[in-house]
């Protein structure tokens, strides 16, 4: 197979700025307000309060069990249905966060739990109340325990962002698309937006790595 590297490289940079301006600010805003959510939705799951924590498991338990993709169509093709219509990237950004929540949620606590239950005694001898524990001692060593984890969450949900190109959202792989479906090349656009995708990625791991390295001293040994 011939490949036009002319094409090749005049596509390069349109699809790079898809995803500066689609790709990445889509899986950032996403991926905040979904930790958010997922640091109240673990909070629920240990929580005291049966019907409190059973809300959360339900909402874990709907997140996982259904596609990614799934979801998307439902807030941006179905909500309409009912008379509540939202632009693509809101609808992108909610599908996202929501998704994000549920899997981070048991991550986050996992990583709660992991937290030596000395550290939550050591926080009430000192007059600490049990949030300003929870926010100056548990989370800061939890964070480290999360971070791969959460950090594999990212990065998969910058390629899952994809996906938004299905609900009209511009972003790297709708450029590929648009690209390919004038050029008619596809196998070597498609290609191209891998290796794309692939380099954000090896980015991304580059920085989890020095993320993890600052957390280290939040380490109780």
């Amino acid at each position: 197979m011939d490949i036009d590297w002319d094409l090749v490289a005049s596509s390069f940079w349109p699809m790079v700025q898809g995803g500066i301006r689609g790709t990445i600010p889509l899986s950032l805003a996403s991926f905040f307000l979904g930790l958010v959510l997922a640091l109240i939705v673990a909070l629920m799951r240990l929580s005291g309060n049966k019907v409190i924590s059973a809300i959360a498991r339900g909402y874990v338990s709907v997140i996982r069990g259904t596609p990614l993709l799934v979801q998307l169509f439902v807030i941006f093709y179905g909500l309409p249905s009912i008379g509540v219509v939202i632009d693509p990237w809101p609808s992108a950004i909610i599908a996202f966060s929501l998704n994000v929540g549920g899997y981070a949620a048991e991550v986050i606590r996992a990583a709660i739990l992991s937290v030596p239950k000395g550290q939550w005694e050591a926080g009430h001898t000192i007059g600490m109340s049990p949030v300003t524990t929870l926010r100056r001692i548990i989370l800061p060593q939890a964070a480290r325990v999360s971070v791969p984890p959460l950090s594999n969450t990212f990065i998969s949900l910058v390629k899952d962002t994809s996906l938004a190109s299905l609900i009209l959202v511009t972003e790297l792989f709708r450029q590929a698309q648009e690209i390919a479906a004038f050029s008619q090349e596809f196998m070597v656009l498609y290609v191209e937006a891998a290796v794309i995708y692939w380099v954000f990625c090896l980015i991304l791991s580059s920085g989890q790595s020095q993320l993890e390295k600052r957390l280290d001293r939040y380490v109780a040994h």
